[in-house]
């Protein structure tokens, strides 16, 4: 199964490549009469990011709440799948959650799933229901990139301490569907707090990742061929 997951990891790579572009597409397209080479919804989820940059960097740092946050999306995810949940334990030091049977989505799903911007995204979509909040999507939007700053930064940081849950899964199957998720993820916090919608993604994603796949098989093409004609033919 192992081998499967690294395979599998390696057809990721241009779908991370395809996530990234997206991303950016979506993030310009936002702002479509902006001149600006950023448009002014990247700058405000920028900003957001690097204001929790400052705060990671210069403040002490809220283990509890990323140790709450990486329990309770063990658990979420537990839940979405059916598994019985039990023995939640959260402290500075660390924490726990017991899963019955955890799949490959359980056992990742703090790392691709930022609890609270996830938290951020629904509040706004509840708010508006009540009420026009289009004066306060500057706000929404940097709450986005601040949050999303915080799960970026504590998840490097896990994945730095050589993780138990990376090495369960794999590490290349690992990182590239951890990173492709995140880049689709925030792709979709974008869409659920700008005038961005479900279609535009799905259809720039689809020709995105497209030419990344083409991209990548020529370049292997090009690479065997290479290969192929630097073989002495009397040596083989």
């Amino acid at each position: 199964m192992r081998w499967v997951r690294f395979f599998l990891g390696g057809l990721l790579i241009p779908c991370c490549f395809a996530a990234v572009r997206t991303l950016g597409i979506l993030v310009q397209a936002a702002d479509p009469a902006s001149s600006w080479l950023i448009s002014p919804t990247g700058l405000l989820m920028a900003g957001g990011f690097f204001l929790w940059l400052f705060f990671y960097i210069a403040l002490p740092r809220p283990l509890r709440a990323y140790v709450l946050a990486h329990e309770l999306s063990h658990a979420l995810w537990g839940l979405l799948h059916g598994r019985r949940v039990s023995q939640l334990r959260v402290s500075r030091q660390g924490g726990s959650v017991r899963i019955e049977n955890p799949n490959t989505l359980i056992v990742l799903a703090p790392y691709f799933f930022p609890f609270y911007t996830i938290l951020v995204v629904l509040a706004y979509g509840i708010g508006s229901i009540f009420t026009d909040l289009t004066s306060w999507r500057p706000v929404w939007l940097a709450a986005v990139g601040l949050t999303w700053g915080f799960h970026v930064t504590f998840t490097v940081s896990a994945l730095l301490d050589h993780q138990s849950d990376i090495q369960k899964v794999g590490h290349l199957f690992s990182y590239t569907f951890i990173f492709w998720l995140n880049a689709l993820g925030l792709a979709l916090w974008l869409v659920a707090v700008g005038p961005a919608s479900l279609l535009d993604l799905g259809t720039t994603l689809a020709r995105e990742s497209w030419v990344a796949a083409r991209f990548c098989g020529e370049t292997l093409a090009t690479a065997a061929i290479w290969i192929y004609n630097k073989i002495d033919p009397a040596s083989v």
